[in-house]
């Protein structure tokens, strides 16, 4: 479920510098044009980006899914997937958006099925929705103010808020529902950005494999963690940034099986190729790139109990900035 997240987040890097962008508009005016700049109706958005992606997770793996060669090993069985997202970032005078579809298609070593009235294997791999929501209101913005702002090392501190959902078509059945608050630190760097979200999270899921009533799970209130960012390569010449995301989840509490849960730790690491830039020096036209993900303990099941809850992946895909 967490990988459709995580290919939002991966795009949502470009929010980090919009916002950056979009706060020095008014400073970079030059004075031939600021009477002209004045005279037009401004625009609601500083800016706006909206993406359509494509990407190939080469070596997945899916909690409790066993068989093949790998047979009832604990590292699970290798899964390949293909992801089709969609999503849209932007920046008004107090803060930013973003929202992310994400669709999902397993090969056959995670096949789609039914639970109710039979199970039901399917000849195909599973698909999975995961939409993610998150907003920000920037401090400085919202009080006018440089409160918080600490020179050389934080730009802003913004309260932060969104939601999952997300849907599979298994006989689990998970029914991902996420609200989650706090605070957004945007750390003062040389170039690009990094933001630190330190949330109160709160989810409720399904568990298709246990009877009613006891097939919703509601999980504890717990400390949700996400660090993204996005640095520019110029060294190298070459149009080359490297984005990425860390997120961690704290024990919630207990699963639909009754299992207590454990410490959840994702990371993806994005080499990204500005190919509009490089071939027609067209920018944030195309984008290519490769990476590195890392699942430990995977929606917070155990890894040392529960088979496929360790992912060690790369993967590779394609951005068009549609408009």
């Amino acid at each position: 479920m967490y990988e459709n997240k995580l290919a939002a987040i991966f795009v949502s890097c470009t929010m980090g510098c919009v916002m950056e962008a979009g706060s020095s508009a008014a400073a970079d005016l030059r004075p031939e044009i600021a009477p002209l700049a004045a005279a037009a109706a401004p625009a609601f958005f500083l800016f706006s980006d909206t993406q359509v992606s494509y990407f190939y997770i080469a070596n997945g793996r899916e909690p409790g899914v066993t068989g093949g060669k790998a047979g009832a090993s604990v590292d699970g069985r290798p899964i390949p997937k293909q992801v089709l997202n969609i999503s849209h970032a932007d920046a008004w005078a107090l803060g930013t958006n973003f929202f992310s579809l994400d669709i999902l298609n397993s090969g056959s070593q995670d096949p789609a099925g039914t639970g109710a009235p039979r199970f039901e294997l399917f000849d195909h791999g599973a698909t999975e929705a995961y939409g993610i929501y998150r907003g920000t209101i920037g401090g400085n913005e919202a009080f006018n103010t440089k409160l918080f702002t600490i020179s050389g090392a934080i730009k802003d501190i913004s309260l932060g808020y969104g939601f999952d959902l997300s849907t599979k078509n298994t006989q689990f059945g998970p029914e991902t529902r996420k609200l989650l608050a706090g605070a957004v630190f945007s750390f003062d760097v040389p170039a690009g950005f990094m933001n630190l979200g330190i949330y109160v999270q709160k989810e409720w899921n399904r568990n298709g494999f246990v009877t009613e009533p006891f097939r919703s799970v509601v999980f504890d209130a717990v400390p949700h963690f996400e660090l993204v960012y996005n640095f520019p390569l110029t060294f190298t010449g070459l149009p080359l940034s490297i984005a990425g995301f860390n997120n961690i989840n704290l024990p919630k509490g207990r699963d639909g099986f009754g299992s207590q849960t454990a410490h959840e730790f994702l990371s993806r690491t994005n080499l990204v190729l500005d190919v509009g830039k490089l071939v027609w020096d067209r920018p944030n036209r195309l984008d290519a790139f490769i990476g590195f993900q890392y699942w430990r303990n995977k929606f917070g099941n155990d890894q040392r109990f529960v088979p496929g809850s360790e992912e060690k992946t790369f993967l590779a895909g394609i951005s068009v900035h549609v408009f």
